[in-house]
C-alpha cells in the first residue's frame, strides 16, 4: 500500500490520445509525479515527455522493471493489454488500463486473477462513471427518486472519419471486435452499474458502411437482469453526428443524461417524475466546461490505492463488460449456422 505522505509515483504506457489524455489529468494532483511514458512511436513519446516534463522510456518492459514506480497506466490499443497488465502487476504495479480490458474473456480472466493473485489494484478505465451527470444520476437513483428501476435505453455512436476502416479498430487481432468492444463497453458498464448484473443478453450487429466485415460497425444490445429489468443499447460508428444519450425509467419517474461535451454536445442531466394529471415539469442541469471525468476518474483510483480497498469500476467489472460483449457475439455467431 502507498503511504499517504509518499507521492505515488506513475508510469504511463502508449502515448496517443488516451495516453495524454491521462497524463493531463494528473497535473492537478501534488501528491502524484508522472515519472516517465513509453511508446513504440518514440517521436510522439518524446514529444508527450517535453510536454509533461518527464523522461521517456525506451521501451515498456523497462519501465515495468523499474522500482520506483507505484501505478501502470495502459493506455494502448487492447491487443497489448494482457502482456502488459500482467508483467506490470507480477512487477508489484498496481494498473489503471484502458477500456475494453483485454480482447476477449479469457484474457480478461488472466488479468483479474493475477491482480487479485498479487494483491494489487486493478481499474479499467471506464470514465463514464466519473461523468458529472452520471454521478447525479446515480444519486438521484440510489435515493429512490425515481422509484424501482424498470429500464435503461441508451444510443451512443460517432461517425468516424475518413479511413475509419484502416484504422486498428477495424482489426479484430487488435481490437477483439468492434464498436460494440469500443464505445458499446462504456454503455455496457453504465448499464450493469445501475442494473446489477445481467442473466441474459440478445440482439444483432450489423456492417452497415464500413468496410470491416466480420467486425460490426452498429450493434444492437438487449440486456436483462433476473428481476426483468432491461436494458437497450445502441452503439455506433455510423451515428453521423456524434450522441451520448442513456435514459434511466423508474416506476416513480425518469433520468436522461445527454451530451459528454466538445461534440457530444453540452453534458446535461434531467430529472422528471411521473405525474399523469399535474401540470409537467422537468429539472435539468447543466454541466459547463472542460470533461473533468478524467481527473475524477483518477483521483478515485489513487484514493483506493491509498486506503487499501476495491476502485471503482475494478478489473471485475471490466472483465463482466467484455464477456457480455462475448455473450452477443457467440449469439450472432450461432444465428449464421
Amino acid at each position: 500500500m502507498v503511504d499517504k505522505n509518499d507521492k505515488m509515483k506513475i508510469g504511463i504506457i502508449g502515448t496517443g490520445l488516451m495516453g495524454r489524455r491521462r497524463a493531463e489529468a494528473l497535473r492537478s494532483f501534488k501528491d502524484v509525479e508522472l515519472v516517465s511514458v513509453s511508446s513504440d512511436l518514440c517521436e510522439q513519446a518524446n514529444c508527450l515527455a517535453n510536454d509533461m516534463k518527464c523522461e521517456q522510456t525506451d521501451t515498456w518492459q523497462q519501465m515495468i522493471c523499474r522500482k520506483d514506480f507505484d501505478v501502470i497506466i495502459v493506455c494502448t490499443p487492447p491487443d497489448c493489454h494482457l502482456p502488459m497488465c500482467a508483467a506490470a502487476l507480477e512487477n508489484g504495479k498496481h494498473v489503471l488500463c484502458e477500456k475494453p480490458l483485454a480482447r476477449n474473456p479469457g484474457e480478461a480472466e488472466i488479468i483479474v486473477k493475477l491482480a487479485r493473485q498479487k494483491g494489487l489494484k486493478l481499474k479499467c478505465g471506464f470514465n463514464h462513471r466519473h461523468h458529472p451527470a452520471i454521478q447525479q444520476a446515480k444519486k438521484w437513483v440510489e435515493g429512490g427518486v425515481i422509484g424501482e428501476l424498470l429500464f435503461i435505453r441508451s444510443a451512443y455512436g460517432i461517425g468516424g472519419r475518413p479511413d475509419y476502416d484502416k484504422d486498428w479498430r477495424a482489426n479484430k487481432d487488435v481490437g477483439g471486435g468492434g464498436q460494440l468492444m469500443d464505445q458499446g463497453m462504456h454503455v455496457i458498464d453504465l448499464a450493469r452499474w445501475f442494473l446489477g448484473d445481467f442473466t441474459e443478453v440478445s440482439g444483432f450487429l450489423q456492417t452497415g458502411y464500413w468496410n470491416i466485415a466480420p467486425l460490426e460497425d452498429n450493434a444492437f444490445c438487449l440486456l436483462r437482469t433476473a428481476k426483468g429489468q432491461v436494458a437497450s443499447i445502441n452503439a455506433s460508428w455510423i451515428q453521423w453526428k456524434n450522441l451520448f444519450r442513456f435514459e434511466i425509467f423508474g416506476k416513480d419517474g425518469y433520468i436522461t443524461v445527454e451530451g459528454l461535451g466538445g461534440s457530444y454536445g453540452t453534458e446535461r442531466v434531467i430529472l422528471g417524475k411521473r405525474a399523469f394529471l399535474e401540470p409537467f415539469k422537468e429539472e435539468i442541469i447543466e454541466y459547463r466546461g472542460r470533461d473533468v471525468s478524467w481527473e475524477d476518474e483518477w483521483r478515485e483510483f489513487a484514493n483506493a490505492i491509498r486506503q487499501n480497498r476495491e476502485p471503482m469500476a475494478n478489473g471485475e467489472d471490466g472483465l463482466a463488460a467484455v464477456k457480455i460483449a462475448y455473450q452477443l457475439y457467440e449469439s450472432e455467431r450461432k444465428k449464421k449456422y
